[in-house]
């Protein structure tokens, strides 16, 4: 299979990846509508943040720079004290910037 890296081609990709983004954002919607939240499913959903955050340092944390383990390191922490998934992350990225933009 070769892709096409004309502006055409280029274009046709970004066309499809769009559409696949969209029918699984509402097709993840549509599901979920017809689904009762229960306190157990609740629980899931507020559960798979955590998992994804770790899913995406982790693996950066055996591989990474300095940026990478300082993201890691400061995710870690903020997430322990604030308990809270989006300040976790938004301190995790400040620390990867600073790092990267001071080394």
């Amino acid at each position: 299979m070769t892709i096409e890296t004309t502006t055409t081609g280029v274009l046709v990709l970004i066309l499809i990846m769009t559409l696949v983004t969209l029918a699984t954002r509402f097709g993840g919607v549509l599901i979920m509508s017809f689904v009762r939240i229960s306190p157990r499913i609740e629980s899931f959903i507020n559960t798979m943040a955590s998992s994804v955050l770790i899913a995406i340092i982790v693996p950066m944390a055996f591989g990474g720079d300095a940026g990478a383990l300082a993201a890691l390191s400061v995710t870690a922490v903020t997430m322990l004290v604030l308990q809270k998934p989006l300040p976790a992350i938004a301190a995790g990225v400040f620390a990867a910037a600073a790092v990267r933009y001071l080394f």
